[in-house]
């Protein structure tokens, strides 16, 4: 089957450009996005359309913009067609991904899709790497700190023995929380 995609950001603009050229290409549905912008990740017509889309199923658009006017979510939704094995065409570029060419032109899309994600994580783990060096503590900061840790062991390990549940209610952490630490405490004088 030939899905239509039809979108405009404002009220005022007409999308009857958009779906005649659609009809035109053989269009069996149209889907209409009414003052939807192009940057909006959610599109509901949209969304309404890759539910309905089946393997096999071709979906238009009049230019690539209507999909999408960043070019990384735009990668994003092809890949996501080329997983649903769901074809696509873009009337004004000319691109499609039912042939043999256009299936290239996919595949080199997903290549610069790979690439962009490999220096993604490339900078970030030099990112990671360099707050290391420089000192940063990374991850979540500890929920308690030494002068708090020290009240707790005073009301777990003191004369009126409390709890842990009772002491993690009244210091207002966790009881794995303390648990964590005790632990903590526990392994590093074993190793002392």
């Amino acid at each position: 089957m030939k899905l239509g995609y039809a979108r405009v950001s404002t009220g005022e603009q007409n999308m009857r450009l958009q779906i005649d050229a659609l009809r035109a290409a053989g269009a069996e549905r149209i889907f209409e996005d009414h003052g939807v912008s192009g940057s909006t990740v959610f599109k509901p017509a949209y969304t309404e359309m890759l539910k309905l889309a089946r393997a096999g199923d071709e979906i238009i658009v009049w230019r690539l913009d209507r999909l999408s006017r960043s070019l990384v979510t735009l990668i994003t939704e092809l890949q996501l067609l080329g997983e649903l094995k769901v074809g696509f065409r873009s009337l004004s570029e000319d691109l499609e991904t039912v042939t043999p060419a256009g299936r290239l032109f996919f595949h080199m899309v997903g290549a610069f899709a790979q690439f962009e994600r490999d220096v993604i994580q490339e900078r970030t783990n030099a990112g990671l790497l360099a707050a290391r060096n420089a000192g940063t503590k990374l991850g979540r900061p500890p929920v308690m700190d030494d002068a708090r840790w020290k009240q707790v062991k005073e009301l777990i390990e003191g004369p009126a023995a409390m709890k842990v549940s009772a002491v993690a209610k009244l210091v207002g952490v966790t009881r794995q929380a303390i648990y964590k630490r005790l632990d903590a405490e526990k392994k590093a004088a074993e190793v002392a």
